[in-house]
């Protein structure tokens, strides 16, 4: 966690009394007690939402992600519905990189698509740093959610630079990353200047997002998993260090999420973030004692155990608030994102189920 002392001052002060700042989610960010165990769910603001569908029926998935109304409308959906503790920008990984003119588009049912994957120091140059007038339409939908959202957190996010990364080299999604790997092993320099540049691209993203209000950031490093620990730390940690710590002074908690990443969570805990985010796989648990005392832990319920009857959902509702009982600051959720085919109605159980399990009086931990 970073020690930096204004950072700290900026989160520790807030002239709203009771305002996003003092949220539970904002105090078990920065391993504070708080009214009650805070939860939100990745892709909260998606396909398992009748409401979602219809606002994006016949929107392209870049053009919604553009439009300051329908990301405002589509963020703000699942507070209205499950009342959940923090509000996440809709938006997709690669809204950053598309400004900083990679041409590319989101299909639907496959992903993002790459026109000219990434294999040359030329194609890296292509790269250009962006500023706010390059997505001033995220700025704009972050200061309007602001307004809309009161008291209730708003999370910014972007794509951590090595998925950002894969995405561009193998052309769209991958489920080996070889070519990835193939850059990374054979032409260690070119690696570095992609992921060095992305780096720069997703730290003025999310500086634009923090100028604009949001009160946390999460940077998703979704395909990490792929790689051994020491291929982490080689190639990939000094890039996710570079974009923490470019906000150690933003004075919002940062968190760092991927997914299969179990063996790896003892080197992300070194990345600089505030809170480790940590997938389904791992016992919070046993991820508290690999990520060390000083980080707060997000997760981890599997996003499958959704689709089950009740009761098993309620019991591993109560096992993972058990088991993040020792992490120094808990943020329920899923270890990956809300299914397409999940009952809203399950979301709105377990929002409740977990506040009325946590809860506790006055701030008392």
């Amino acid at each position: 966690m970073s020690t930096d002392t204004a950072g700290t001052a900026a989160r520790d002060e807030d002239p709203r009394s009771g305002g996003p700042a003092d949220s539970a989610f904002v105090r078990a960010c920065r391993r504070q007690p708080g009214p009650h165990t805070p939860v939100w769910f990745m892709r909260q603001a998606g396909r398992s939402l009748p409401e979602y569908r219809e606002i994006r029926a016949n929107v392209a998935m870049l053009e919604s992600c553009r439009r300051p109304d329908l990301v405002t409308e589509i963020t703000l959906q699942p507070v209205r519905r499950h009342g959940v503790d923090a509000a996440i920008l809709f938006s997709d990984i690669v809204v950053p990189v598309a400004a900083a003119g990679v041409d590319l588009d989101i299909v639907p049912g496959t992903g993002p698509v790459v026109a000219e994957p990434v294999a040359s120091r030329e194609d890296v140059e292509r790269i250009h740093p962006i500023t706010r007038d390059d997505v001033s339409y995220v700025d704009e939908a972050v200061r309007m959610l602001v307004k809309e959202l009161g008291g209730t957190p708003l999370i910014g996010f972007a794509g951590a630079p090595f998925t950002l990364a894969s995405y561009l080299v193998e052309g769209g999604p991958s489920r080996t990353h070889a070519k990835t790997k193939a850059l990374m092993y054979g032409a260690p320099h070119l690696w570095h200047a992609l992921a060095g540049r992305l780096a720069e691209v997703t730290l003025a993203f999310l500086r634009v997002q923090v100028d604009a209000g949001v009160s946390a950031v999460q940077l998703f490093d979704s395909w990490a998993g792929a790689l051994s620990e020491a291929d982490y730390r080689r190639f990939v940690l000094p890039h996710s260090q570079a974009v923490l710590a470019g906000l150690a002074d933003a004075g919002v908690p940062r968190i760092h999420f991927g997914v299969g990443t179990g063996e790896l969570l003892t080197a992300m805990a070194e990345a600089g973030a505030d809170v480790v985010g940590v997938d389904w796989r791992t016992p919070l648990d046993v991820a508290t004692r690999r990520i060390g005392p000083d980080k707060a832990v997000q997760g981890n319920l599997d996003p499958c155990v959704l689709l089950a009857p009740w009761p098993v959902v309620e019991a591993e509702v109560r096992r993972v608030l058990e088991q993040g009982r020792g992490a120094p600051g808990h943020v329920f959720n899923l270890g990956h994102g809300v299914l397409p085919e999940t009952h809203p109605e399950v979301l709105t159980r377990v929002v409740a189920l977990v506040h009325e399990l946590s809860a506790r009086p006055a701030h008392q931990g």
